[in-house]
């Protein structure tokens, strides 16, 4: 059986795609060998001809090739449908690891004996890394994954929600599969469903993922009607949360809420019109209570931006 599936969704990835396979020919050995599934989303750029030329350098590559765009979070369900390694973990194609971190990976998971594994990352911006700590303290020892959820006005598991920093047992099934038609926001209810039913977790000080920022064709960076999935991501968190963690799921709808408004400068008129209308409605629509204890922890300015959506609303 193969130990570890590596799943890599990459759209128009022409300019980084091979710094990723390459920091994935640099993690397998004669002695550890992953399977790498390459979903290539819609390119219309070099991407597919880049992937071949690491074809004899992966012996473990496999390719699906969308002839259209099905977003991030169906093309990462593709190469898990695909995937056969007793772990999966993520890598995006604009991305790439550290040699040896796969081995890594697989051993911390398999000394603990987990359902999943999260880890730290790096951040690259240009010439620049700064290592980002997860926000579990404690570190190497088993743990309940709802016991990382709270509290509610701190940074917790559920706010790291980086597919990409971790390993999971595929045997986890469906848990595992992200929203389907979502373009933005895909891991939001993805890592709360995670963290609400499955078992157990550890996080580990391994920081191997190198994630690039600042990309002007990363979705953070992009305005367009992609972003209001953001909404309907958050729905599928709010319908599924459990009533004890609902203050920290209404807290983390309005504090990115707000993080999304005051970055507004990149969307269009039309889709900060529909940003806004879309958020003072669903404000408008939860539990009165909650907003306001969520909307009371915030800065003045925060604090007036999100009572003015709510009341042009009601």
């Amino acid at each position: 059986m193969i130990t570890l599936s590596v799943v890599v969704p990459v759209r128009d990835g022409d300019p980084y795609i091979a710094d990723a396979l390459t920091s994935l020919v640099r993690n397998v050995s004669d002695t550890f060998r992953t399977e790498v599934i390459v979903v290539d989303d819609g390119s219309v750029d070099a991407t597919p001809e880049v992937i071949d030329d690491f074809r004899g350098e992966l012996p473990g590559l496999s390719v699906i090739t969308n002839p259209a765009p099905v977003g991030l979070a169906d093309a990462r369900n593709l190469g898990l449908k695909l995937a056969t390694g007793r772990y999966v973990t993520f890598l995006d194609g604009d991305d790439w690891l550290a040699p040896g971190y796969l081995a890594q990976l697989v051993s911390a998971i398999d000394g603990l004996g987990c359902d999943f594994l999260r880890v730290d990352h790096v951040r690259a911006d240009g010439r620049k890394r700064e290592t980002f700590r997860a926000p579990e303290a404690r570190r190497n020892v088993v743990l309940s994954p709802r016991d990382s959820i709270l509290p509610t006005d701190g940074k917790t598991m559920v706010d790291y929600a980086f597919a990409w920093a971790g390993i999971y047992r595929r045997e986890l099934g469906e848990l595992l599969a992200f929203p389907s038609g979502l373009h933005t926001a895909e891991d939001r209810p993805w890592i709360w469903r995670l963290h609400q039913r499955a078992r157990s977790y550890a996080m580990v000080s391994l920081a191997g993922v190198f994630y690039r920022r600042g990309l002007a064709a990363s979705l953070t960076q992009i305005g367009d009607e992609r972003q209001l999935h953001f909404f309907d991501a958050f729905d599928l968190v709010l319908a599924e949360v459990e009533k004890e963690f609902q203050p920290k799921a209404i807290r983390m709808f309005c504090a990115l809420l707000a993080n999304h408004l005051e970055n507004g400068s990149r969307f269009t008129q039309e889709i900060a019109d529909q940003f806004e209308g879309r958020g003072g409605a669903t404000l408008t629509r939860l539990p009165a209570d909650l907003v306001d204890d969520a909307i009371a922890s915030f800065e003045p300015a925060r604090q007036t931006m999100l009572l003015r959506l709510r009341e042009e609303e009601s």
